[in-house]
């Protein structure tokens, strides 16, 4: 009797000890999902960004070409097109979309070159 009860209690401290040690050192896959998750959302965060800034661009400078006078001859200090406001006010469409109005001064006369 004394060697069956020996054996039953070594047999269940051994089951007890390995489901304890199989829980151990797993990463819930649930972290490793939302990580990939978190990357994805990062890339298409940033993907949506540029697109919104070039469209942005794109439909400032259809806009401004339509409506506002260009300044022949003359450039940005970056390279690009050179207008003039309703104000007589200097200004070029940046690569967001915005105006960046610039001075007299600051304008080229030969056209950026990379």
């Amino acid at each position: 009797m004394k060697n069956t009860f020996k054996i039953a209690l070594l047999s269940a401290g051994l089951f007890a000890a390995s489901q304890s040690f199989a829980q151990e050192h797993h990463e819930p896959v649930t972290k490793k999902v939302g990580h990939a998750a978190e990357d994805v959302g990062h890339a298409t965060a940033v993907a949506a960004k540029d697109v919104g800034h070039k469209t942005s661009e794109v439909a400032v400078k259809g806009a401004v070409a339509i409506a506002g006078k260009r300044y022949d001859g003359h450039w940005a200090p970056s390279g690009e097109l050179v207008y003039i406001d309703k104000h007589s006010r200097y200004f070029y469409v940046d690569k967001r979309g915005h105006y960046q109005y610039v001075k007299k001064a600051q304008l080229r006369t030969k056209p950026y070159e990379h």
